[in-house]
């Protein structure tokens, strides 16, 4: 499974690299994948709304790694 890790970026350049990230692996058919965003729940708010709600991407959080969220996202 691949993997996007956002440590060491502004929370607008990890929502910006979220982003090109799932657009880019979406184009390649359903994917699943992690994206690490540490222990920033704003962050992950920011990312659940500006990319992932947006483009209606599945996600679930991780209940033994809070900072990390799977997204996936499957065509029939």
């Amino acid at each position: 499974m691949k993997e996007l890790d956002l440590h060491g970026l502004s929370h607008e350049d990890a929502v910006l690299e979220t982003e090109n990230f799932l657009l880019k692996e979406s184009t390649q058919g359903s994917f699943q994948c992690k994206v690490v965003t540490g222990n920033s729940p704003n962050l992950q708010i920011r990312i659940i709304r500006e990319v992932l709600d947006k483009y209606d991407f599945e996600w679930n959080s991780v209940a033994y790694n809070p900072g990390m969220l799977i997204v996936s996202q499957t065509f029939l």
